[in-house]
Formats: structure tokens, sequence, C-alpha cells
């Protein structure tokens, strides 16, 4: 299947703008997942929104709250925070540009693709691609997805461009604090050597291909081996579960949809004759 854009708008540089579209350069689905079990009963574990006294709620009753004091919120409906009017929802303008090596790599977060749109905007966007490369540089900019304003930089990844999204400076912890107990001496001369010279004879270029999740293969050969075994216990989540009071049924909650749906129509005044 065809991964999905997780955002669309402009490349903007100057006053030159390029139709693109940002992809996430990383997948998960070939890790192993689990669901949760209720051993007793063989049943999934489920989750629901619920409030004390009151019990499951309704999506469109739940409104984002905002702590101010203790137990006290400032209460925003989702409308209002959409119509926050952010240029970089729709807009991701390069507006500066550095050498890649000035950027610590505690900033960096997570990569994704950036592709033009279409066949048109192409040529524009080859023009940034190699300009980049030519200068050596990395573009910085700001682009809103999913809710949140990220820093990005912008740079030559083969033949397209790959973003990297960075962390604020606020987000980040200082070292200092984390490596007070470490005493400034100097090491010894003769174990520096020692260990100089063995990361030398281990020097190579990086191979990603030689590197593996080692945990989920084993976690994947035992669960191909428990498959295999007959004597493996198993349990069917068949959820006959009617009435359970912490467990939200996805068909029983349209089939009420359904319900009240026809009751708002019934309750409708009927037409008078002409």
């Amino acid at each position: 299947m065809a991964p999905r854009a997780l955002w669309k708008g402009q490349l903007r540089l100057s006053l030159v703008s390029i139709p693109v579209e940002i992809f996430s350069a990383t997948k998960s689905g070939a890790r192993v997942s689990f669901r949760q079990i209720h051993k007793p009963s063989g049943k999934r574990i489920r989750y629901e929104k619920s409030v004390p006294g009151i019990g499951p709620v309704k999506t469109e009753d739940i409104v984002k709250g905002y702590e101010v004091d203790d137990d006290e919120y400032i209460l925003l409906d989702p409308d209002e925070i959409d119509a926050i009017k952010l240029e970089t929802k729709k807009t991701f303008e390069l507006v500066q540009f550095v050498d890649a090596c000035e950027i610590s790599p505690l900033y960096f977060d997570k990569p994704y693709y950036i592709t033009a749109s279409d066949d048109l905007a192409q040529d524009a966007y080859r023009v940034v691609r190699d300009a980049l490369r030519a200068a050596g540089k990395v573009g910085l900019g700001q682009v809103t997805m999913r809710g949140k304003e990220y820093l990005a930089a912008v740079k030559p990844c083969g033949d397209g461009l790959l973003m990297e999204t960075l962390h604020y400076e606020d987000e980040l912890r200082e070292a200092d604090q984390i490596f007070t107990d470490i005493e400034d001496e100097k090491v010894d001369k003769e174990l520096l050597e020692v260990a100089t010279s063995l990361i030398d004879r281990k020097s190579a270029p990086f191979d990603a291909s030689a590197y593996h999740d080692k945990y989920a293969e084993a976690m994947q050969d035992l669960l191909d081996a428990k498959m295999r075994n007959k004597k493996t216990p198993r349990v069917r989540t068949d959820d006959d579960s009617g009435g359970g009071d912490n467990v939200v049924d996805l068909m029983s909650a349209l089939k009420q949809s359904l319900k009240d749906a026809d009751g708002k129509k019934k309750k409708k005044p009927a037409k008078k004759a002409s």
C-alpha cells in the first residue's frame, strides 16, 4: 500500500513556492506487536474514555483542558484550537541556511521525505536540491504537522530532499546536570593509546544493513515456534461480552447511533395537509 502524505503545502525559498508533500521516512510495521488479553476469560482488554460516576462518554463531548491550578482547568473547544492561524500549516519556508555540522546531533528528532507534488513542480524542486548540495548547506524553517509547529532542517538525500524535525532549545536538558559527577582529570596516556588503536582497528564505512534488531528477531523465532507447537495455549477473542460495564463494542455503538438518528426523525412533526 502506498504511503500517505502527512503534510501537503508549499516549500518556499524567497519568492519561489514549490508544491510538495511530506512522508514519514520510518516505518514500524516490521516490529512484533502484541494485544493485551485477560488470561482467565481469554478476551481482549479494551480501553475506553469514561468519567467517574458517569461512565463512558461520547467523543464529541470531550474538550481539551489546560490546568491553571489544582483541579482547575481552562476549557478549549476543538474549533478554538483549529482557528489558530499559522502560515506554517500550509507553507514551509526556508528562512536560514547553515552548515550541517553546526547543528548538534542532540537536536535531531525524526526524518521525513519531501517530494514534489506534481511534474510541473519538479524543475524547481531539483533546483533547490542541487543548490543545497552545491552550497553544502542545510535549510532551516518551521512547519506545522499534527497540531504542532516543528523546527525542521532540509538537505539533499539521493534524488530528493530529506527533512528532519529538530527539538527546540527548551526541550533539551542541560548536559552539565547529568555529567556533574564526572571528575575532570587527565586519563592515563598508555590506556588512551590502546583505546585509540582499538578504535582505528575497528573503523570502517557505515553500513546500516550490517545491524539488525536481534531482540525482535528472537521474539519472532519464539512466536514461530509457539505457533508450530500444538500444545501452545490459545484463545479466541470472539466478543460476545454483551453488556460488559467496561467494554465499548464498536458495532453496538454504531447500532445505537442508527437508533438515535431514527428516533430524531420520528420526533419531527408531520407536515400539515394543505
